[in-house]
């Protein structure tokens, strides 16, 4: 049982930055793994970072090397920094927490409402 809120998403022009964050409340034993989703029309879900709680992370192809996720535990807060980034990124981004890698990854943690962030060309 957890509450995640999001910020950050917005409008930004290709090559530009925007910092997500994510803040869980509730249950802190379900926050093992954080991670974000993105979503954008036409597209398949596509699971774009994971960070345990000991800060191990994982990155899909599409974003290695402009993307980071960190996490601050003290505040059970996930970010996603998301630099040089391009129209491709334009997507809904959830947070998506759960208590493993696979819960996450299979979708069946707890969702945010998802913020949006477009890249203009």
């Amino acid at each position: 049982q957890v509450q995640l809120v999001e910020s950050g998403g917005g409008l930004v022009q290709t090559g530009g930055s925007l910092r997500l964050s994510c803040a869980a409340s509730g249950s802190v034993f379900s926050i093992n793994v954080m991670g974000w989703y993105r979503q954008a029309p036409g597209k398949q879900r596509e699971l774009v970072a994971t960070i345990t709680s000991s800060r191990s992370t994982n990155y899909a192809d599409s974003v290695k090397g402009r993307f980071t996720i960190s996490r601050d535990n003290a505040k059970k807060t996930v970010y996603l920094q998301m630099n040089s980034l391009k129209p491709e990124d334009t997507a809904v981004y959830y947070c998506v927490v759960g208590p493993s890698t696979v819960i996450v990854q299979t979708g069946f943690g707890s969702w945010g409402q998802g913020t949006q962030v477009t890249v203009s060309s």
